[in-house]
């Protein structure tokens, strides 16, 4: 085996080994709303997966600037509290990438867009039409991660799920199944690298 000691690390190896060693990661892309300009920002995160099930929970941690400002999307979850993540395939891919441009807090992602943004259920928050899957959802948990100086790397939000959506081509009515070859969900792997489900595995687990 090849060994790294972390310590002996940089950042951004650090990085390319986790990002390139956890893999497909899900990518929740999520809209949120600026509290005082209304702005609409959208952008693809995929520090996420879930957390629970009694509760519908699922976690969403988003990386500091290199000046260790908040990015627009921690902000306004932790002003307003809220937003819809969403899942992503083929065909919203390439409107997903550009939503990762790094652009002032006043330009929002979607302004250009020809996506269609929808009302939603129990939250102010508008989702994304296009996408296969979406989930309206509220911080229920907020936490900072520090580092070893105590400054803050990185914001950690677990989110609670309110309302899921689902396109009625992805999904088994009768059974209440979600078809993951119908879904074929786009998962990040490392750089500018993305994936699919190439091949399903089924293994009866043990009692």
């Amino acid at each position: 085996m090849i060994h790294y000691s972390s310590k002996q690390l940089t950042t951004k190896q650090n990085y390319k080994f986790l990002t390139g060693s956890i893999i497909p990661r899900p990518i929740a892309w999520i809209t949120t709303v600026n509290s005082e300009t209304k702005i609409i920002n959208a952008a693809p995160f995929s520090y996420f997966n879930v957390v629970a099930k009694n509760i519908p929970l699922i976690s969403l941690s988003i990386n500091r600037h290199p000046d260790g400002r908040m990015k627009d999307t921690a902000i306004n979850l932790f002003n307003s509290k809220e937003g819809v993540v969403h899942l992503v395939n083929d065909e919203v891919l390439n409107e997903m990438n550009a939503t990762a441009a790094s652009l002032p807090p006043d330009i929002g992602e979607l302004t250009e867009s020809s996506l269609t943004l929808v009302d939603s259920h129990t939250i102010q928050t508008p989702g994304i039409k296009e996408a296969p899957v979406r989930m309206e959802a509220t911080v229920h948990q907020y936490l900072e991660i520090k580092d070893h100086e105590k400054k803050t790397i990185s914001d950690l939000f677990i989110l609670e799920v309110h309302d899921y959506y689902f396109s009625e081509d992805i999904f088994d009515n009768e059974n209440e199944y979600i078809l993951p070859e119908k879904f074929s969900p786009i998962a990040r792997l490392a750089g500018n690298s993305y994936s699919h489900i190439d091949n399903i595995v089924d293994i009866e687990r043990p009692q």
